[in-house]
């Protein structure tokens, strides 16, 4: 089963009222297992980044000024998604975001039934607790010290560690590895994408191999009336 765990940066709340993207990262699992792909761009928003969002991510008007606008890479994102359900904190924010970039660049917008939102999966376990990204690491004793500020695919990566808690338990193919500290626009982005090169374990194969079928068959045949047959 695959899923896409992902996240944006924006440059406000709303884009009815202008606000657009800046950041979106992807991480990929294959049943409940990082991959150990992913896509992350910064995107130009097309407009100066407000001061509340830059105390929010970092990511300034200067920075983001070279950087593709969204219908440039639209058909990336989508090929890298698939159909596959996206488990998204808060899914209804991102989607908003991320069907009116889909909608302006001439592409369909993604049916908002595909998202997971571990919002709703954290208030349904924990009702009355919080249920901040924040938060749920603490909870959950993961790693968020490096979070100093928010970014689209360290928090896809975090987010992946706290689903597959809400799930029951996170795999340790998942833990993020320690990076260096720093600060700024580049230092940021730097911290952000070491986190794409931590150790990645492959996914489990469920199904039987031919032997332990003969195997299952053969003990099958020595019992009387068993249930497998009925």
């Amino acid at each position: 089963m695959r899923e896409i765990v992902l996240d944006t940066e924006t440059t406000g709340f709303d884009p009815v009222t202008g606000d657009r993207l800046a950041e979106i990262g992807c991480i990929e699992l294959e049943n409940h297992i990082a991959t150990g792909r992913n896509f992350h761009r910064y995107i130009n928003p097309e407009r100066e980044m407000p001061d509340a969002a830059f105390r929010i991510h970092g990511l300034s008007t200067a920075f983001l000024a070279d950087k593709p606008k969204f219908a440039a890479v639209a058909d990336e994102f989508l090929a890298f998604v698939g159909e596959d359900p996206l488990v998204i904190h808060n899914a209804e924010f991102d989607m908003k975001f991320i069907n009116y970039e889909l909608e302006k660049a001439g592409k369909r917008a993604i049916p908002f039934q595909r998202a997971i939102d571990t919002v709703k999966m954290a208030r349904t376990k924990f009702p009355g607790s919080p249920a901040s990204l924040d938060a749920l690491c603490k909870r959950f004793n993961i790693d968020n010290s490096n979070r100093t500020l928010h970014g689209a695919l360290l928090d896809a990566q975090l987010l992946a560690d706290v689903y597959l808690e809400l799930l029951g338990g996170r795999q340790t193919g998942l833990t993020l590895a320690a990076d260096d500290a720093g600060t700024g626009d580049m230092n940021f982005a730097k911290r952000a994408a070491a986190r794409s090169d931590r150790p990645v374990r492959e996914p489990r194969l469920f199904a039987p191999t031919a032997e332990e079928l003969a195997a299952h068959a053969a003990f099958v045949a020595k019992l009387k009336d068993p249930v497998w047959l009925q």
